[in-house]
């Protein structure tokens, strides 16, 4: 049977037809309101919701649609006869811009052409003083050589400069090329994310991008960050269908989106261009670009300039005719005055203030693309910035723990010289070993010689903040871990509000510790008692209020807080080797006893509250 094509619904057409041919040239319509309206129109056609049903599809129906087998993938032949179909898994690149037509504008664009016309004024005067004298003047020659050679000089340093940036900027996308993990022919390969083609059995973990939209088969705890199309919190990835919209059901991953926890199979439904990440930078593309403030003024004052020096020169000219000049005499007048009234210099002064500028920038890391940018940003009155990883530093760390009906600030420093609480309390030892266990949050590798708050983790970011606490305070999380094997767990979810693992215990040859941390008013909810002074008391009125004031202060604070409770199971009814049922729930998940509270912040990076200042006091609002 022949091999069906890529999926192309409708919705499609109109990306791929204005990503390659939306140019002005294609777009031009008999008028600029026509060109206007199409434009609008490709606009709305891009607006539309993606036309798609994979997310409908059995398992059975996708293999078929795909001719894929969901267990051992393409072969290597028929992956390579896709790719050479559809092409790579990327998507396209705007057109660019020729060298040489930027080359033209640096050196005829804006405020240069007012300067040719006066250079070229300056050799025509030069040119009638050497017919009607023997011995002109070379005051017009020189004035003409300078004029052009400012702007040649100019024009060549502006061009020298965006396509020094450029270049920089062209290196970034290719630092390091993204990888995919495949499963073809029954192995899994690591192969670059541009070769992975429609039909592909694609993994996906903690810590992974994904390299193309995927309708989810199977997963485990699989969550994503979907913050670049718009969802703040992580989303849940799982192989059944929940809503009818693609864009909001759980069985489909977005291209470029990032798995923060879980791992997740997928079959590759929509590669490059026709993926839903591709239309939107589509849909991006298709806007024009507005010229720069500092390009309208100048353009404004060459208006004003070029008024003022033809209304002088004509004034002049007749004025000559009057008293008695000859026509020829008058016309050096005229000419005289235009180009009297050129501002010469200021070419220079501007391309030079600007490039100072981007220098001093780029001392700073911050790279200008287009000179002309600089001055914009002196026009700027409002600043929208995003919080997480632009004010503040990304890193989520445990501020404050509640336990013992005491709030404690955490330690943070590496020799923990700044301990506030006895680190021998028993609450403390159970608080930090329901942070360390329940916890899918792990170190990346080779990272030994690195201070343990700077290393990479691969999970969620509240996850790695507990990890890094724990590793600072009680030693290595991998070997507690090791001490304390995961025999089940059901992974957070928005309806439950909690995480829940059961662990093998180290300190009980037989019997097993089921550790739970979630949203502290779900938590306490759970529990029947609590643990003070490393004893189990009940969880009265009184504890329920101490609770509640500590829950509200550490809230109050702007930190997120998240409650631990555990329960060590009977080993007579839960000996070694117990089959945990994590779907029926043959375990008790009720009349626990709550341990303590933990709560994150994410510092803010140590110059923004200057920058922020600096912002205010010139006038400039940051939200």
């Amino acid at each position: 049977p022949t091999a069906p094509t890529a999926p192309t619904p409708k919705a499609w057409a109109p990306c791929r037809q204005a990503g390659r041919e939306s140019s002005p040239a294609a777009t031009t319509a008999e008028n600029g309101g026509g060109k206007k309206k199409q434009k609008e129109r490709e606009l709305d056609e891009l607006k539309k919701e993606v036309a798609m049903d994979d997310h409908k599809l059995s398992l059975d129906e996708l293999g078929r649609k795909y001719q894929v087998d969901l267990s051992k993938g393409l072969t290597n032949q028929r992956a390579q006869d896709i790719l050479a179909r559809d092409g790579p898994n990327a998507l396209t690149p705007p057109p660019t811009t020729p060298e040489w037509v930027k080359f033209c504008r640096q050196l005829f664009g804006g405020f240069s052409i007012l300067l040719w016309i006066g250079a070229i004024l300056c050799f025509l005067a030069y040119g009638i003083q050497a017919a009607m004298e023997d011995e002109p003047s070379n005051d017009n020659l020189y004035l003409g050589v300078v004029l052009a050679a400012v702007v040649i000089v100019t024009g060549c340093f502006s061009y020298y400069q965006e396509a020094k940036s450029s270049k920089i900027m062209d290196s970034f996308k290719n630092m390091v090329p993204q990888q995919a993990l495949v499963v073809r022919e029954g192995e899994k390969m690591q192969i670059n994310a541009e070769e992975v083609v429609v039909g592909d059995l694609v993994e996906v973990k903690g810590g992974d991008r994904v390299p193309a939209d995927l309708r989810i088969i199977s997963s485990h705890g699989c969550k994503v960050d979907n913050s670049s199309l718009g969802e703040s919190e992580p989303q849940t990835r799982s192989p059944e269908f929940t809503h009818e919209n693609p864009l909001e059901t759980r069985n489909i991953c977005f291209f470029s989106t990032n798995c923060v926890e879980g791992t997740a199979r997928g079959i590759v439904i929509a590669t490059g261009d026709r993926t839903v990440m591709g239309r939107i930078a589509t849909l991006a593309s298709g806007l024009e670009v507005g010229r720069t403030p500092i390009a309208m003024e100048i353009e404004h004052f060459i208006q004003l300039i070029t008024g003022v020096a033809v209304f002088l020169g004509i004034s002049f000219f007749v004025l000559s005719l009057i008293l008695g000049y000859s026509w020829l005499e008058a016309v050096i007048f005229l000419i005289g005055i235009i180009v009297a009234n050129v501002p010469e210099g200021l070419l220079a002064t501007v391309t030079v203030c600007l490039t100072l500028t981007a220098k001093r920038m780029a001392r700073k890391n911050c790279l200008v693309k287009n000179l002309e940018a600089v001055e914009t940003l002196g026009s700027t009155s409002t600043i929208c910035s995003d919080k997480t990883g632009t004010l503040t530093q990304n890193r989520m760390t445990v501020a404050h723990m509640w336990f013992d009906n005491q709030i404690h600030e955490a330690d943070t420093t590496e020799d923990q010289s700044g301990a506030t609480f006895d680190k021998r309390s028993a609450t403390w030892t159970a608080l930090s070993r329901i942070a360390g266990l329940c916890n899918r949050a792990v170190f990346k590798g080779g990272q030994e010689n690195i201070s343990v708050s700077k290393r990479d983790t691969a999970g969620d970011a509240s996850e790695s903040a507990l990890l890094k606490c724990i590793e600072l305070s009680c030693g290595s999380v991998r070997k507690m871990r090791d001490r304390n094997p995961k025999v089940a767990e059901i992974p957070f979810n928005s309806t439950n509000k909690y995480q829940l693992s059961i662990h093998e215990r180290e300190d009980s040859p037989q019997s097993h510790v089921l550790v739970m941390k979630g949203a502290p008013e779900r938590i306490l909810d759970r529990c029947s008692s609590i643990l003070v002074q490393g004893k189990e008391i009940p969880l009265d009125k009184e504890m329920q209020d101490a609770f509640q004031n500590a829950y509200m202060e550490l809230g109050g604070l702007g930190e997120r807080v998240l409650g631990f409770c555990q329960l060590n199971l009977p080993s007579g009814k839960f000996p070694r080797g117990f089959k945990f049922d994590t779907e029926e729930l043959n375990f008790p998940t009720e009349k626990l006893c709550f341990v303590g509270l933990m709560s994150m912040i994410d510092p803010p990076r140590a110059a923004v509250p200057d920058a922020v200042g600096k912002c205010r006091s010139a006038g400039i609002k940051v939200l």
